[in-house]
């Protein structure tokens, strides 16, 4: 068998018939054209004339689906170690490193000093950038005066507060002779600028700014509290 072109005397040899006629009628066409037009095929020695539609060539396909995933391969060997890295920046304290509180606590201190030291309580502090947190709870009064004034406040190790300012509370009387009023109350404050290390913490009692001594009495017939915490700086 033998396919040809008269111009570019191309041939096919050796195919099977049924091969070669399904190949042939992908291309032809029945229209009538001149013989000079046409290819050849030569069948059993019988020329067969027919004009090919295209050019035959080769086309690049579509790309075909994925195949499924291949089996996993055997771990490779452990590298050697890597070099060590930089050391980082030091974070700043947490926290948890700033946790650190006591609470002293009485029963009936029933303190009737009208000027002085009531109670203190010996703290350690841990750092020198922290500031201090404290409070008093317990009952104070000031009694039978007209026009009086009793002042409370906190020292650290005998010095009141500088920074921002003084832990203090008042108690003030118009009319008052003759009476006794307890109640429990409540003085709370922060103090920066204290160095690290052990610090007394004192509460006391004195008089007001401008009044002169009157009659005071701390912590009758109750609990008195101081608390003490270190705590970190604010925020700006």
């Amino acid at each position: 068998m033998t396919l040809g072109h008269p111009a570019a005397g191309i041939s096919m040899t050796a195919l099977p018939r049924l091969e070669l006629q399904a190949l042939v009628s992908l291309y032809l066409t029945d229209c009538p054209l001149e013989r000079s037009s046409f290819s050849t095929l030569v069948i059993d020695n019988r020329t067969r004339y027919f004009r090919v539609k295209k050019p035959l060539e080769v086309v690049a396909g579509t790309q075909g689906k994925q195949g499924p995933r291949g089996f996993d391969g055997t771990p490779g060997k452990q590298g050697p170690p890597g070099a060590p890295g930089t050391p980082g920046i030091t974070g700043p304290q947490g926290l948890s490193a700033y946790f650190n509180w006591k609470e002293c606590s009485w029963t009936n201190v029933h303190e009737g000093k009208d000027n002085g030291l009531i109670r203190d309580c010996l703290f350690y502090k841990k750092f020198t950038d922290s500031i201090l947190h404290v409070y008093w709870n317990g009952d104070f009064r000031i009694g039978s005066c007209n026009a009086c004034c009793k002042r409370w406040f906190f020292t650290f190790n005998g010095s009141e507060c500088k920074a921002p300012r003084a832990i203090d509370g008042i108690v003030y009387m118009a009319k008052g002779v003759g009476h006794f009023i307890h109640r429990v109350r409540h003085i709370e404050g922060h103090c920066d600028k204290i160095h690290k290390g052990h610090i007394r913490v004192g509460f006391n009692v004195g008089n007001c700014a401008g009044f002169g001594n009157a009659d005071a009495h701390t912590g009758w017939n109750s609990n008195s509290r101081l608390f003490i915490e270190e705590v970190p700086r604010p925020q700006p």
